[in-house]
């Protein structure tokens, strides 16, 4: 057995493996030219000058800083790496972009829903203001994670108890929820995370439908 095999890298699955690896490496890019590769890769708001529609992709792979990198990826890595092993790399990839591109719609749905009452100010904010981060897909991984080992246990850290992953799933979807409802202007897209569970959930009945849940 070689030692890369051995490694713990050799332990990830593919797919977690290298969209980590993506990750990582815009951020470097971000570190070294962060203007071009916002202006580029980020999600803007469609009627701003800045939109361009690959963002609601390539905003995915863009994070704020590294510890918004380090955490999305951190749970991506644990409840991610299950689900690749269980559905097998095409199939995992292929949710892990329907969430994130749903999680920028639904987002993208919401604000236009707030604009509606904006001000001048307000809506010129708005349209300079890009969105970041693979979250909205990593709470679709969560939702898919809950629903398919619902009676697995989680154990949080904050506060120390122990959950299964059904009503782990629930209690980070009322959370958000909450946020997303009372905490205007947060610069958290809280309903970009539940597009995430929505569009995940959307996707997996449709699989059990078609009785292509598993590969």
């Amino acid at each position: 057995m070689s030692g890369y095999n051995s490694g713990f890298l050799g332990t990830i699955p593919p797919v977690v493996k290298n969209i980590i690896v993506i990750n990582a490496l815009m951020l470097l890019a971000s570190s070294i030219n962060e203007e071009f590769m916002i202006e580029k890769f980020a999600l803007f708001y469609p009627a701003s000058s800045f939109f361009r529609p690959h963002q609601f992709l390539t905003h995915i792979f863009m994070h704020g800083s590294f510890i918004h990198l380090f955490f999305n990826m951190w749970m991506f890595w644990i409840f991610g790496s299950t689900l690749e092993q269980v559905w097998g790399g095409k199939k995992f990839l292929i949710y892990y972009l329907v969430t994130g591109v749903g999680a920028a719609a639904f987002h993208t749905g919401v604000n236009w829903l707030e604009s509606l009452s904006f001000d001048r100010i307000a809506y010129h904010l708005l349209l300079m203001t890009p969105t970041v981060g693979a979250s909205g897909a990593v709470f679709g991984v969560l939702l898919a994670f809950g629903m398919l080992f619902p009676n697995n246990v989680i154990q949080m850290l904050f506060p120390p108890i122990a959950l299964k992953a059904k009503w782990f799933v629930v209690v980070c979807g009322a959370f958000e929820l909450f946020l997303g409802v009372s905490q205007t202007g947060s610069n958290i897209a809280h309903f970009a995370h539940i597009g995430g569970m929505i569009f995940g959930f959307i996707l997996i009945k449709y699989w059990q439908r078609k009785g292509r849940m598993y590969f």
